[in-house]
């Protein structure tokens, strides 16, 4: 069971041939106050997971991405120019994507996180215009999505391409075989 909406997840785990139902946890996913993005990641995976695994039978897979710039969250854009911002704040930097993952199943769990530094060339203010206009960076932690259009902006992906995409599948592979689940 994937405790998420995300069409990424579900098409990576297709890719890899892992059957699956979505099931997506509805909770919120506001950060504490002065709560560190990768921690964030890492509970609201866990909270995601037990929220499905009470009601399911089925292993319960539950991740949380956030990306970081100088140690600050930036989540999914509210509207274009919050998306244009942060993309001017990526533009010619590195940053990291931190992805929380969470497998429950039969009232154990196993969870950790992913980090993978991204490094964004520069962009032109028309650059960023166009990419927004788009519509993809809407939905995106960080305003991007790796393997879509900004794949034309970024110089390097130093850690698990996946991770940057929304699951790290060898973390994920891993959790599984903590539980003796397969995949």
């Amino acid at each position: 069971m994937l405790a998420s909406a995300s069409p990424r997840r579900a098409a990576i785990l297709r890719a890899l041939g892992i059957a699956h139902l979505v099931k997506p946890a509805h909770l919120d996913e506001s950060l504490h106050p002065g709560e560190a993005g990768d921690a964030a990641a890492l509970r609201l995976a866990r909270e995601k997971a037990a929220a499905i695994a009470a009601e399911e039978s089925l292993p319960v897979l539950a991740a949380d991405t956030v990306v970081l710039l100088d140690g600050r969250a930036l989540g999914k854009p509210e509207h274009a120019d919050d998306a244009a911002a942060m993309l001017r704040a990526l533009a010619g930097r590195d940053h990291e994507v931190v992805t929380g993952v969470c497998v429950a199943h039969g009232g154990r769990e196993a969870s950790g996180l992913e980090r993978t530094r991204v490094v964004f060339g520069p962009m032109s203010d028309a650059e960023i215009a166009a990419y927004v206009a788009t519509g993809e960076p809407m939905d995106k932690a960080g305003g991007y999505h790796v393997d879509g259009r900004a794949a034309l902006y970024i110089e390097r992906v130093e850690g698990s391409p996946s991770n940057v995409a929304g699951l790290p599948v060898r973390l994920v592979g891993r959790l599984l075989g903590e539980l003796g689940l397969d995949p």
